[in-house]
């Protein structure tokens, strides 16, 4: 079996990673992080699972990772995400595992955090001979096809020129998620047509690497059944027309599936059938952690409402530490993890090379 070096991968490992996926019909799962917790307790859950995994992080959750305190917001972006980035870099390896790094969701007002954090990444480059992010993803599925891909094309080629990835979307993943997005979009365009993959697959292929989130009924949160409609079959039939027209093999295009949280199993599964690599979970795993310290804050409250128990002097210091209650955040992250490695079927199937 392939194997590869523990930590950050990129550029030809990335791509070996990607196949071996696609090879084993597997995915990785995708976690969107706010803080050096979450991100944490991530890697222990692939170190736990024996899984590879990827990390990103959203432009609010770069922001939060800087401090909230910091009065320009778009340098805190900037500086969040290098600051995640930095911390990934230097922990991912001592977990043992293989992590891809990547920025989530860029729209067509953070492209100028996406330049920003390319230029970082070129001085990154330069010192380390590796890029700061594995890849980016810009998200332009709301404006007009020829303006999307012209402008992933011109980003690109800037990416490749330091071994990155770009991650593309075509059609509209529903919901909301840190400002980008929204409820209110025509239900035809949850579904990706396949004929706008193939013009991405024209556009791109010859510039670099790209994957692609494909839309096929994909929407952000967790909702009551029946309220979303997965359809994998969309992307089989992209797969399948891209095949027919250029020769390529079947499966070629590097597939993500966008909006896991609450996705029913079954079409995880099938999904992964048609070239599905990378699935993201954000949600569910928020939930987890918050219910992991709710859980235990609402177990000990006197000790968050007293320092010292007003009947017995006795201290409760042990108990608030916030090392004790953030560790209970997680846990419960953890084990939520622990899930979605069965569900995408990565468990146990890491290429960090050992020992």
């Amino acid at each position: 079996m392939t194997s590869l070096q523990p930590g950050v991968v990129f550029g030809e490992d990335y791509l070996t990673l990607i196949k071996a996926c696609k090879d084993g019909k597997y995915a990785l799962p995708a976690v969107n992080v706010t803080n050096t917790n979450t991100a944490n307790a991530v890697m222990e859950a692939a170190a736990k699972n024996k899984s590879d995994v990827i990390l990103q992080v959203s432009n609010g959750g770069a922001q939060f990772f800087a401090g909230k305190g910091l009065e320009d917001a778009f340098t805190a972006k900037v500086l969040g995400a290098v600051s995640f980035a930095q911390h990934v870099h230097m922990m991912a390896a001592h977990y043992g595992i293989c992590v891809v790094l990547h920025t989530d969701h860029a729209d067509k007002n953070l492209i100028p955090w996406i330049e920003a954090l390319l230029a970082q990444g070129k001085e990154f480059y330069d010192i380390t001979g590796k890029p700061l992010f594995t890849s980016h993803m810009v998200d332009l599925s709301a404006e007009d096809i020829d303006y999307n891909l012209n402008e992933c094309a011109r980003l690109l080629e800037q990416m490749a020129a330091i071994e990155m990835s770009i991650e593309i979307e075509l059609g509209v993943t529903g919901g909301e998620e840190d400002g980008v997005g929204s409820d209110d979009i025509d239900n035809d365009k949850l579904y990706t047509q396949p004929e706008d993959c193939l013009l991405a697959w024209q556009k791109l292929n010859p510039l670099g690497h790209f994957s692609l989130a494909a839309s096929f009924g994909n929407v952000h949160g967790v909702y009551k059944p029946g309220n979303v409609k997965l359809r994998p079959e969309i992307l089989k039939n992209s797969q399948s027309l891209l095949s027919e027209k250029t020769g390529a093999p079947e499966n070629s295009y590097d597939l993500v599936f966008h909006g896991g949280s609450g996705s029913e199993k079954d079409k995880i599964a099938e999904s992964l059938n048609y070239g599905v690599f990378k699935m993201n979970i954000d949600t569910d795993t928020q939930f987890a952690f918050a219910r992991g310290v709710g859980e235990y804050v609402f177990a000990n409250q006197a000790a968050f409402a007293f320092q010292i128990d007003p009947d017995t002097g006795a201290p409760y210091k042990k108990q608030y530490d916030p090392r004790v209650w953030l560790r209970k955040g997680e846990e419960s992250m953890i084990d939520r993890l622990d899930e979605a490695f069965a569900d995408l079927k990565s468990a146990g199937k890491s290429l960090a090379r050992q020992g």
